[in-house]
């Protein structure tokens, strides 16, 4: 059990270089990895186009049995807004912001599938 969950972290680690790489080339600019706000973490905060984007990632096997985007409940959807919430104002960031989702899912040892989700859920305050 140890070494899937250090697999598992590993496979996590993999696929935010992956989702990072993938927003670089979309023209994204990387503001912050892995911030935490008080237990909860936010994968990657970028920029693009005058928006600040909260992205989580979600790495899986191809024999994994739920949807990776499915991961992200409401339970988690709120946690994240409230962390981006705390990012905002600790950075004094008074810009449109939005919450996209990124799935990596491992067709095998190599290769992926990469799914970008735009605007996957919204923060109703």
């Amino acid at each position: 059990m140890f070494q899937s969950k250090k697999n598992n972290k590993t496979k996590g680690n993999q696929g935010e270089e992956i989702a990072c790489k993938l927003l670089v080339d979309k023209g994204y600019t990387i503001h912050t990895r892995n911030y935490f706000f008080g237990k909860v973490e936010i994968d990657i905060i970028a920029e693009f186009q005058g928006i600040i984007v909260f992205i989580e990632v979600k790495s899986r096997s191809l024999d994994y049995l739920v949807e990776p985007a499915l991961a992200v409940n409401i339970k988690k959807q709120k946690s994240i807004i409230k962390a981006a919430d705390g990012y905002l104002r600790e950075k004094g960031i008074d810009l449109e912001s939005r919450f996209d989702i990124i799935t990596v899912t491992w067709l095998d040892k190599q290769k992926t599938e990469v799914q970008h989700i735009e605007d996957a859920f919204y923060a109703f305050m």
